[in-house]
């Protein structure tokens, strides 16, 4: 494909970014590409809804993300409306999502510009409600308290708005995950778990998430969820601190929904967006969240060495037993897969093996 629209998402805290930036700016201007900042804020701003950042950035193809994964995220949001290419230039120290390193960003445009890249596509979460989404009153003022503003709640969806009892569908999508969690410390949420239609159980809990595979190494691994390769297709269902014996994830199918009613002697329970705060409910109002029919669609420069990346990221040692072992970072093979092998994802030869 060849780029006719940039949009950059820049971690303006981190001077490496700023400076990558530039370095896309004048890119842009070498290719005669248009090149947009896009999701900008300041303390004094009002942030906007990824639809109408997307259009009001003219509607890039391309969206470049200069910072670690949190920046990574935001972008995610705005190509999920306009169904571009994402590119995660890593600025970030723990990231899993970002794909190139600050260095390599000129190549990468080069690159993808040439056509000559992968393009992986990442199961991304929507939502339906039984209303639209809010803040209390005074929320926003304490949102904003030592950091920028917050997204704000997010817009229904006009073409499927209304359909009886199923709620209201929301322009939101979560390359993560979506959280319901408590408001107050000295009150956990009170949630009907739903599977498929089917109640799975009702929770006591600090929060209880719904993640993708990509996001089954963010808030859900923390909270002693399974982590899942970002190639499957699956929901995790997880909660957090629940006061019950039952406390595992359970991991659903692509197709299945979950929904999250908060019961009638519930505190308030807040919705978060990939870690944003986007609306809370009160007892009686539900979620249900789903595969959104988009898929995120990111550029890889070559084949995605996800373990590799979670054996370094997560700083897995092995176990003391295994010291002396022989052991090798690679499965040791010389020769091609034999052929009831080779419809699998499997490393590739070594370089110097003909």
């Amino acid at each position: 494909m060849s780029v006719q629209r940039v949009g950059i998402v820049v971690h303006g805290g981190r001077p490496g970014a700023v400076a990558a930036a530039d370095v896309v700016r004048r890119w842009c201007e070498r290719q005669d590409v248009g090149c947009v900042a896009i999701d900008v804020w300041s303390q004094d701003e009002q942030r906007r809804d990824a639809g109408e950042e997307v259009v009001a950035a003219g509607g890039p193809d391309l969206i470049v993300t200069l910072g670690g994964d949190g920046t990574f995220l935001r972008g995610a949001r705005l190509a999920a409306q306009n169904d571009a290419l994402v590119l995660g230039v890593d600025l970030g120290t723990l990231g899993f999502l970002t794909e190139v390193p600050a260095d390599d960003v000129e190549y990468a445009l080069d690159t993808i510009h040439r056509g000559q890249v992968n393009v992986e596509t990442r199961l991304m979460l929507t939502m339906r409600a039984s209303r639209p989404l809010g803040l209390p009153e005074g929320m926003e003022a304490l949102l904003r308290y030592g950091r920028g503003p917050a997204l704000p709640p997010p817009l229904v969806r006009p073409e499927c708005a209304i359909a009886l009892d199923w709620g209201v569908a929301l322009n939101v999508t979560a390359l993560n995950d979506i959280v319901l969690e408590k408001l107050a410390r000295d009150r956990q949420v009170s949630l009907g778990v739903y599977l498929s239609g089917r109640l799975l159980a009702s929770y006591s809990a600090d929060a209880v998430l719904v993640a993708t595979p990509t996001g089954s190494t963010a808030y859900s691994f923390a909270a002693g969820g399974p982590v899942i390769s970002p190639a499957a297709d699956a929901i995790v269902f997880t909660p957090v601190a629940p006061h019950m014996t039952f406390n595992r994830s359970v991991v659903a199918a692509p197709d299945e929904a979950v929904a999250l009613r908060v019961l009638g002697h519930s505190g308030r329970a807040a919705v978060s967006v990939d870690g944003q705060l986007r609306g809370v409910l009160d007892p009686g109002d539900w979620i249900g969240v789903y595969a959104a029919p988009q898929r995120l669609r990111v550029v890889r420069l070559g084949p995605t060495d996800f373990y590799g990346r979670l054996r370094e990221r997560m700083r897995l040692t092995d176990a003391p037993a295994t010291a002396d072992a022989d052991i090798t970072p690679m499965w040791p093979h010389t020769t091609p897969p034999p052929e009831d092998l080779a419809h699998l994802r499997l490393p590739p030869l070594p370089a110097d093996v003909d």
